[in-house]
C-alpha cells in the first residue's frame, strides 16, 4: 500500500479508503469482518463509515458491525484511521434517512452533534473518532455554532479532526474562514462525488480543497458500477442484482451506453480491467488522497488494491479525457 498525508495534516493514510456502506446491509457481519481483516492485512488503514449506514430501519448497524470487529482486539482499533459522518436522522422508525421524525434529531446543531458523536462512539465501541465528517451542508446552522461544538469534542478527546462531505467549494471556504477566526484547524478533508463520468468537482470543489489544504476523498469511483465493466457483465450475466440494477439504469441512456462502450474498448486495448483503471485514474488526479471503495466481497477488495500499482500510459490517459472530457475550472467552465 502507498501512503500519503491527508491534506495539510500530519496524518498518514493509505491511497485506497475502505468504504463500509455495504456492511450489514448487503454483506453479512462475518463477511464484513473478513473484508476488514483483509484490508488491514493489505495495509489499508483508512476506514470510512456513517451513522446512517445500515439503511432504513437498520440505520446504525454498520457502525455496530465495525464496533464488534474492533472489540475482537489484536490492535485493530489502533491501526485504523476511523472516519464516520453525521447529518441524517438515525431514528430507526422506518423513515428514510432525510425524513425528520423529531426536532433536533438531524443536521448540525450543537445539540445534535453532541448526541450523534456519543451514539457513534457507543456503536463503534471506541473512545474517539479520528475524522468526524459533516455528511451534508446545514444551511440553517451558523458555522460559529458548529465549530464551538467541534472544539469542545476535540478538547474532550472524542474526535481529532473535522471534515466535510458533499460540500460546494464556497462551503469549504466559508467553513474554514469561520474556523480560522476562532483559531481552529477547520476542515481537513472533503468527500465528494468524483469519477470519470462525473467530473464537475474539478470546477471548484477540488480547487477549493487544494487552496485550503483539504484532502479529497472521492466516493462512487465506479459511478455505481458503470465504470466497472458494466457492458461486459451485462453480456456475461455477471455482477450482483443490486449493482446490475444500478448499471442498467445508467446504460438506458444511449449516449451513456456509447461512452461506456468506448471506455471498455479503450481499456481492453491496453489489456487492463475497467474498474481498476477507473480507480487508478483517480489516483493520478491533483488533490486526490484516495478513492473510497465499497467491496461486498474480499475479491472486490483485491481488485481495488491492484489499482494502486497500476501505471496508466499517456495514450490511455489522453483517450480517457476524450471519452469523458472534464468541465474545466471555474469560472472558465461557464464564462470567458
Amino acid at each position: 500500500m502507498e501512503y500519503t498525508q491527508l491534506g495539510r495534516t500530519g496524518l498518514s493514510v493509505g491511497r485506497i479508503v475502505l468504504g463500509t456502506m455495504n456492511f450489514g446491509a448487503e454483506t453479512d457481519e462475518p463477511g464484513s469482518h473478513t473484508i476488514m481483516d483483509a484490508a488491514l492485512a493489505a495495509g489499508i488503514n483508512f476506514f470510512d463509515t456513517a451513522n446512517i449506514y445500515g439503511r432504513d430501519e437498520h440505520k446504525g448497524l454498520t457502525e455496530e458491525v465495525i464496533g464488534r470487529w474492533f472489540a475482537q482486539g489484536g490492535g485493530r482499533r489502533d491501526k485504523v484511521v476511523l472516519a464516520t459522518k453525521l447529518y441524517g436522522n438515525v431514528t430507526n422508525d422506518g423513515r428514510a434517512w432525510y425524513e425528520q421524525s423529531w426536532p433536533n434529531h438531524e443536521k448540525l446543531s450543537a445539540l445534535n452533534i453532541r448526541r450523534e458523536v456519543e451514539a457513534s462512539l457507543r456503536r463503534l465501541q471506541t473512545d474517539h473518532i479520528d475524522i468526524y465528517q459533516f455528511h451534508h451542508i446545514d444551511r440553517a446552522t451558523p458555522w460559529e455554532e458548529i465549530w464551538q461544538a467541534i472544539d469542545v469534542l476535540v478538547r474532550q478527546g472524542k474526535i481529532l479532526y473535522a471534515a466535510s462531505s458533499n460540500f460546494a467549494g464556497w462551503h469549504i471556504a466559508q467553513a474554514n474562514e469561520a474556523a480560522a477566526r476562532r483559531g481552529s484547524l477547520g476542515l481537513v478533508s472533503e468527500q465528494c462525488l468524483y469519477n470519470l463520468v462525473e467530473r464537475r468537482a474539478e470546477m471548484d470543489v477540488i480547487p477549493a480543497a487544494q487552496a485550503y489544504g483539504l484532502g479529497v476523498i472521492p466516493w462512487s469511483p465506479l459511478h455505481q458500477g458503470l465504470l466497472g465493466g458494466a457492458l461486459r457483465k451485462e453480456r456475461e450475466g455477471g455482477g450482483s442484482r443490486t449493482s446490475a440494477g444500478r448499471s442498467a439504469a445508467g446504460l438506458a441512456d444511449p449516449a451513456v451506453r456509447a461512452q461506456v462502450q468506448a471506455y471498455e474498448d479503450l481499456v481492453a486495448k491496453h489489456g487492463m480491467e475497467p474498474g481498476e483503471v477507473a480507480l487508478a485514474w483517480l489516483l493520478t488526479r491533483p488533490g486526490v488522497t484516495g478513492p473510497i471503495v465499497g467491496p461486498r466481497t474480499a475479491g472486490h477488495l483485491e481488485s481495488a488494491l491492484r489499482a494502486v500499482e497500476l501505471k496508466l500510459p499517456e495514450e490511455l490517459l489522453a483517450g480517457l479525457d476524450e471519452i469523458f472530457p472534464g468541465p474545466g475550472p471555474a469560472p472558465e467552465a461557464f464564462a470567458w
